[in-house]
């Protein structure tokens, strides 16, 4: 991947991010799931950058963004992506968030509508309790070696076929695994525990897409369908995928994508 640039937060921690395409184009701003970087959305970009002017950036706690210790907070990672905004000046942009992504990207709909053009939340819920299941998980990470937890998160996120193919949009995920701190997928997984927007997201008044997974394990198809259920006039897609469709099923993320975004 080619060199990104940083800027710095409120907080003082260092954000990657690259920004790339066409200055008159609408901007679209990507936002990564938990355990990976910016580089997970590499396979759609030359499609992405046909239609738009295309913003993403590390997650803090995970690729080349700075690894702050202790759990984060979902107002803080909707944050740094406001800070990243008003950095760059951008007032308003598209949104697809993934996963994590997704959770940040409801934040945002509910905190900062006047930001936010129209609102993609794939593969993503609202809440994933009891908050009791999750400091076991976060132990874990932190005691695990990276190929444990490469091969956990790798397991989650695709098919049992494209593994056992060593299907080669993969491995760029696994590397990542294996290179992300654990206190950053710690951090992160922090987030995830305190978080509950089921009642908040619908105050959502931007367009919005929910795309899910019929076979997602992590976040399943009913958070996609409760999600669309609580937000005013959301479109439901449900893909035959698991958690990463924008790799699994890349032309049919990408013609949902599309037609949302060009409405």
């Amino acid at each position: 991947m080619q060199a990104f640039s940083t800027f710095t937060t409120s907080d003082a921690q260092r954000i990657a991010y690259r920004l790339e395409g066409d200055a008159n184009r609408p901007v679209l701003m990507l936002s990564n799931s938990i355990a990976t970087d910016m580089s997970m959305w590499d396979g759609v970009m030359p499609h992405l950058l046909e239609r738009f002017r295309v913003l993403r950036y590390d997650m803090r706690g995970h690729g080349a963004s700075d690894v702050p210790a202790g759990a984060y907070s979902l107002d803080r990672l909707g944050r740094d992506a406001l800070e990243l905004m008003d950095a760059l000046e951008l007032e308003r942009v598209h949104f697809l968030g993934l996963s994590l992504g997704g959770m940040v990207a409801q934040w945002l709909g509910v905190h900062a509508p006047e930001r936010i053009d129209r609102l993609a939340l794939a593969h993503t819920a609202a809440y994933l309790g009891p908050t009791s299941e999750w400091e076991p998980r976060i132990q874990t990470i932190l005691a695990a070696t990276p190929e444990e937890t490469a091969e956990a998160f790798l397991g989650n996120w695709f098919p049992a076929e494209m593994r056992e193919k060593k299907d080669p949009a993969i491995e760029p995920f696994r590397k990542v695994l294996l290179e992300t701190d654990p206190r950053g997928i710690a951090g992160a997984l922090g987030a995830v525990r305190d978080m509950d927007l089921r009642r908040t997201i619908k105050l959502i008044s931007r367009p919005t897409l929910v795309l899910g997974g019929k076979f997602d394990t992590v976040t399943r198809a009913e958070h996609s369908e409760e999600i669309a259920a609580a937000i005013p006039g959301a479109k439901l897609t449900l893909l035959p995928a698991v958690h990463m469709s924008n790799v699994e099923l890349r032309e049919a993320f990408l013609k949902e994508v599309d037609v949302f975004f060009s409405r």
